[in-house]
């Protein structure tokens, strides 16, 4: 194995490999005939890819050996010799870790999600959606910098194994190809699925991530983190299992944003002022003290608990970038109820009158 990785540039070529099977395997799944891609999705996932592998990651690879080299020259190539596969499992976990937490972050950051945000205005799925970011989103992600760094110590082998392993998983889940519903289609199957889908990140279960709204109760805009492993997510309460794929993915505003300022945030602002990328952007309180509403029974809401949504009471995806997640509930009975629009209610979603608090 290891005199196999030292064939140069077997990254690179293992990773235009895996690109050239998704996107064989999605011509002819038919995907790309029928997509209603828009020529700026294209623009959008074709120049944030160039500019990650031939710009970004060169940039900060380079940047950490020069560092390294000028300041701590004695740690290069410390863990040369080391054994193999024990290098393999610490760079591969704590490079998983780390993107979980950056990427929980960027949900929960109004300055990182700017930068996330182009991942999920994307209506429709597909392996080039992972490369939807905006250009500082990557350079300020923290494991691609553990790329360097590790590479630096003398785990570049490791690195390189790792990088195939996890572009494969990554490239996967973002597909339209859906390789997990064979494996749920057939009961005698099911057990590998679960085995599969509880330690690694399936295309369900990032597609969830995607979905447009939890109330189609199969998205969760705001869980399933995860880039490889899926074991993040239940360690830390962010996981949702579904077998089932979202009827319609994107955000639930959208906004007329070039594809420009969708990658170049924020050197280059949207014109449209609604957008979160344009130049003067600022969330708007809307919380009034109580609020009426004609709910039906059996039905589905999205209460929020952020106070930005233009839809009170209900949930319009404004809570995205904040650390605030909508609350899902089933009416009970048809009929007025009054919903709390304070969000200062212990009885959420419904009033229990601490507006009138002092």
């Amino acid at each position: 194995m290891e005199k196999f990785l030292d064939t140069p540039n077997l990254d690179v070529y293992f990773v235009i490999g895996i690109l050239f099977l998704f996107t064989t395997l999605e011509v002819v799944g038919g995907y790309w005939h029928s997509s209603k891609r828009k020529k700026e999705d294209w623009y959008i996932e074709m120049s944030s890819f160039l500019l990650l592998s031939m710009l970004t990651k060169p940039f900060i690879v380079f940047s950490v050996f020069f560092i390294g080299s000028t300041f701590i020259s004695s740690a290069q190539y410390v863990l040369q010799g080391s054994n193999f596969w024990m290098l393999f499992v610490q760079y591969i976990l704590v490079d998983d870790f780390l993107q979980y937490w950056y990427h929980r972050s960027a949900h929960e950051t109004p300055f990182l999600w700017k930068l996330h945000r182009a991942h999920h205005q994307a209506e429709e799925m597909g392996f080039l959606v992972s490369y939807r970011n905006a250009v500082l989103y990557y350079l300020l992600m923290p494991n691609i910098w553990w790329i360097g760094i590790f590479t630096f110590l003398g785990g570049a082998k490791a690195v390189i194994l790792g990088l195939i392993a996890k572009q494969l998983v990554v490239i996967s889940s973002h597909s339209t190809v859906q390789y997990d519903k064979f494996l749920y289609r057939y009961s005698f199957l099911n057990p590998l699925a679960t085995l599969i889908e509880r330690i690694f990140v399936t295309p369900a279960f990032h597609h969830s991530h995607h979905g447009k709204s939890k109330l189609d109760g199969v998205s969760d805009p705001n869980g399933n983190y995860g880039n490889m492993f899926s074991i993040w997510d239940q360690l830390f309460g962010t996981a949702t299992f579904t077998r089932d794929f979202p009827a319609e993915y994107g955000l639930v505003v959208t906004t007329k944003d070039s594809w420009q300022s969708t990658i170049l945030y924020p050197i280059i602002t949207s014109t449209d002022s609604e957008s979160e990328v344009s130049k003067n952007h600022q969330r708007q309180k809307t919380v009034l003290n109580e609020s009426s509403v004609q709910l039906e029974k059996g039905q589905k809401y999205l209460w929020c608990s952020c106070g930005f949504s233009q839809s009170q009471p209900f949930c319009d995806g404004s809570h995205q970038g904040t650390k605030h997640k909508p609350l899902l509930f089933e009416a009970q009975r048809t009929g007025k109820a009054k919903l709390c629009a304070c969000k200062k209610s212990k009885n959420a979603p419904f009033c229990d009158n601490s507006h009138l608090e002092a």
